[in-house]
């Protein structure tokens, strides 16, 4: 079947781009060669004097190229011809003769804003829907078909750093800031628009654009010596050096501007080809894809589960996670929210910070100030349970506490109609626990948000052995709705994010009661390539709420999650972390400043003048792996594609090493289980390798067979 289809009028011919069988347009060899194929055919028609390219997908541009191609990329030869060809493939729009009009609405990314940059003139709707950008470093390559040489030229270089190196998509509004859109026009008139603008070039040529980016720095060799610079400064900063992509796309941007635009596209074309057979392009991509099928997963098997629609949720907890949860569910799925809890005061602050997420949205000019008001009526509450009978979804979000969530589930089950779905937000208890007694076991499951849920991308939905399929499906997709990734995963304390992240916490803990400086553990972490690093992570979550989780863990699992003395008594003097503004470090208008050497004293420990950094991160980082793979052996994860993409987006595992169990299968289970031996006769048992790493160890297996 075609892609295109072809109307002329009045001299205007109208490419509408619609790829069957997939629900955005992507641009493969296949339909690249049709729309070849229809140029030359416009070329060569006297009557045509212009072209409109516009897309049938009722949200989507150009979402990209074919991703399938690219992964059958097998050498850095191979992928440097495959940028060569999209780079002529684009030239040949641009060489044009007659002008070509791009009418965007929805995604226009990666090899469809390279098309776009081609064309004479762009003109966008100013759906939210619309954005512009290219993404591809996130995927581990740069833009490849001419990105890094036609966008700095027309929107200035700072301001196309800032996309090309963070990968980073723009909306309507800014686009046409920035000039990477000539015209911005309601989405009803997009296609009325784009045909005048293509009949008016046609007759008057192409407007002259004034030129974008700063006459010092920008528009001058020696001023764009300290535009590189900064942006190297900048991505070193952000990436530790562990990405190689974006340092190979400015210096793809800095070939072309400073040596000429041949150059720079043999340069973008070498480097693409590079970095398309790099081990952290290949983990990226592994990442896409498993985000995408997970994206369809039901969570249950195909057939089993009919999802309920939820209109209404409810939130039993208004403090930090019930807020955020409403908030959420409000500005992403559109549903009415409302929080209840037991003091009206708490009620009230809850609501404020639901709506404080809602305006922030609105700050950040994604929603207009009526799309606000709307969407701030949907928020509700109360310290009764007055219109919690008519919520499809209700979600405790009180504290961690067993016998208090027990006794709050009980209360919602009397409330709730016969058809809703419960679910707790426990970060570790085991929702069996929480359920025993209930008179309906098969509505009730876990749904553990991460802090704060408005940026925390992952959701895990923990059923028990007797929730029914269609809880599940009703749980998943509403976590969906939300924005998140969602993993099923087992119902065991701790579940999987925080069932790996206990030991690595408590072995920092460990490590700093031994003399370990607070700075050093966490810059050894961060070098490694998490975010943050142990200890800043646990003024982050709430030292208090580490405490509490460790005991829950400890009692389970006994001396192998052994919490790290001292960490009690930081709560003890009230250093909770960042919220209380004393933790290991000290904040200063909500910010982390430095260590607080105080923090030393209460948990008697002192800092040693020398430590072996490499010391820690093999303790660190082989502390999680084995707990990973123990988890894995007891079926907390139904594949190892859950458990990588759980890790990187619930604690920031990092991306390029494809996730914990990647990294096993990278470093090898056989030496895996040598460090860990190793260690296990230095530090003691809890290093113990887990019994399956032995035996892949013994096999040579793999958790990925990729």
């Amino acid at each position: 079947m075609s892609a295109f289809s072809l109307t002329i009028s009045d001299g205007i011919a109208v490419l509408t781009l619609d790829v069957p069988g997939e629900p955005v347009n992507i641009l493969g060899s296949g339909v690249i060669a049709e729309l070849q194929g229809l140029l030359d055919r416009i070329h060569d028609d006297p009557g045509v004097r212009a072209v409109v390219l516009i897309s049938g997908k009722p949200d989507s541009f150009v979402a990209g190229a074919d991703i399938q191609e690219f992964i059958r990329i097998r050498t850095a030869e191979e992928g440097e011809a495959l940028s060569r060809s999209g780079q002529e493939m684009i030239a040949r729009l641009q060489r044009f003769p007659k002008p070509i009009v791009a009418a965007i609405h929805g995604a226009c990314l990666g090899l469809g804003c390279e098309l776009s940059l081609a064309c004479s003139w762009r003109v966008a709707s100013d759906s939210p829907r619309t954005a512009i950008g290219l993404p591809e470093v996130q995927i581990g390559v740069l833009p490849g078909a001419g990105g890094c040489q036609r966008l700095p030229r027309l929107i200035g270089v700072r301001a196309a750093l800032d996309i090309i190196l963070a990968g980073r998509s723009e909306r309507a509004a800014k686009a046409l800031r920035l000039g990477l859109v000539d015209e911005l026009v309601p989405h009803s008139i997009l296609r009325h628009v784009a045909a005048a603008a293509a009949d008016r070039i046609a007759r008057q040529g192409v407007p002259p654009r004034d030129p974008r980016g700063s006459l010092l720095l920008e528009r001058n060799p020696v001023g764009r010596l300290f535009v590189y610079a900064g942006a190297r400064k900048a991505v070193l900063a952000k990436t530790g050096g562990h990405y190689p992509a974006p340092l190979a796309a400015l210096a793809a941007v800095k070939t072309g501007l400073e040596r000429g635009m041949e150059t720079g596209f043999r340069r973008e074309a070498r480097l693409f080809g590079e970095l398309a057979v790099g081990e952290v392009s290949r983990n990226l991509v592994r990442i896409f894809f498993a985000t995408a099928a997970l994206k369809k997963d039901p969570g249950v098997a195909p057939g089993t589960g009919t999802a309920r629609a939820v209109k209404r949720l409810g939130v039993v907890g208004a403090g930090f996670m019930g807020a955020g949860i409403a908030g959420t569910a409000v500005a992403e799925a559109g549903v009415e929210a409302r929080l209840k809890d037991a003091d009206l005061a708490r009620v009230g602050k809850g609501l404020k910070a639901a709506t404080d997420l809602l305006r922030a949205r609105l700050t950040r000019r994604r929603i207009s100030r009526f799309a606000f008001v709307r969407e701030a009526a949907l928020l509700s509450g109360s310290a009764e349970w007055r219109g919690f009978a008519s919520a499809d979804l209700v979600i405790e979000a009180v504290f961690e506490d067993l016998a208090v969530k027990r006794q709050v589930m009980d209360e919602i089950e009397a409330t709730v109609g016969p058809l809703a779905v419960i679910a707790s937000n426990t970060s570790t208890i085991p929702i069996t626990s929480i359920a025993a007694g209930a008179k309906h076991p098969e509505r009730m499951l876990g749904m553990h948000f991460f802090s704060p849920v408005d940026r925390m991308p992952l959701l895990e939905v923990i059923p028990t052995d007797q929730t029914a399929p269609d809880a599940i499906v009703t749980a998943v997709q509403f976590g969906r709705r939300m924005g998140k990734t969602v993993i099923v995963v087992g119902d065991r304390p701790g579940f999987w994010v925080n069932r790996i992240l206990t030991p690595y916490l408590n072995e920092a803990g460990l490590l700093l009661a031994e003399g370990a400086p607070i700075e050093l553990l966490d810059r050894v972490m961060t070098r490694f390539g998490f975010p943050v690093g142990p200890i800043a992570l646990l003024d982050e979550v709430g030292i208090d709420v580490a405490v509490k989780a460790s005991g829950v863990m400890h009692a389970a699992f006994g001396e192998r999650m052994t919490p790290a003395p001292g960490v009690a008594r930081m709560v003890e003097a009230g250093r909770l972390g960042r919220k209380s503004g004393k933790g290991y470090y000290l904040y200063h208008a909500g910010h982390k400043t430095e260590p607080d050497p105080k923090a030393y004293g209460i948990l008697g420990a002192t800092p040693l003048a020398t430590v072996d950094p490499r010391q820690v991160e093999q303790r660190l980082v082989y502390i999680m792996l084995n707990e990973a793979a123990l988890a894995v052996a007891e079926g907390v994860v139904r594949s190892p594609r859950d458990g990588d993409i759980g890790a990187i987006f619930g604690i920031g595992y990092p991306a390029y090493r494809g996730g914990p169990l990647r990294f096993i299968d990278s470093l090898g289970a056989a030496s895996v289980v040598q460090t860990l031996e190793a260690l296990a006769a230095e530090l003691g048992p809890r290093f113990t390798p887990a019994p399956s790493l032995v035996v892949m160890a013994g096999s040579g297996a793999r958790f990925h067979q990729d």
